[in-house]
């Protein structure tokens, strides 16, 4: 069974990217992975005391975006029969989401065109606009 990875940002963009996911698993009889990233660089000179607080953080955002943001969107899919997994990570969005999509081997990466900061993605690229210099299968961009 093929797999559609799905990055998700809990924008309008995000939610429409994943309704063309689930369209086209429905159609294909395929999997979702949705994945949202916490942009996040491990590149910090820090003290002990602040690398343990800033582990700390990490572990509640990541707890925080499963319940608040993959949970509903997990149910949502399910609801429709489609197989689905969901996973909420750090790291650089776009080099995260190709990579995932390759350990995973996915099909096809489905992003939306622009998240919640689309004048910086304008100015300086975007993960749509890296996905789709770098990944290493197709991407779909949804506007």
């Amino acid at each position: 069974m093929s797999l559609y990875l799905v990055g998700i940002d809990g924008s309008a963009g995000g939610e429409r990217a994943l309704e063309a996911a689930i369209a086209m698993a429905g159609e294909s009889q395929s999997r979702l992975l949705l994945v949202y990233v916490i942009a996040w660089s491990p590149f910090s000179f820090s003290t002990p005391e602040e690398n343990a607080e800033r582990h700390r953080r990490r572990e509640e955002e990541l707890a925080i975006a499963h319940s608040k943001l993959l949970q509903p969107l997990l149910e949502k899919v399910q609801a429709q029969s489609i197989p689905v997994e969901g996973l909420a990570t750090h790291g650089h969005p776009a080099r995260k989401l190709a990579s995932l999509a390759e350990e995973h081997a996915a099909r096809m990466i489905i992003v939306a065109r622009s998240g919640d900061k689309p004048i910086k993605s304008r100015f300086f690229g975007g993960t749509a606009s890296a996905l789709t210099q770098s990944a290493g299968c197709p991407v779909l961009v949804v506007p």
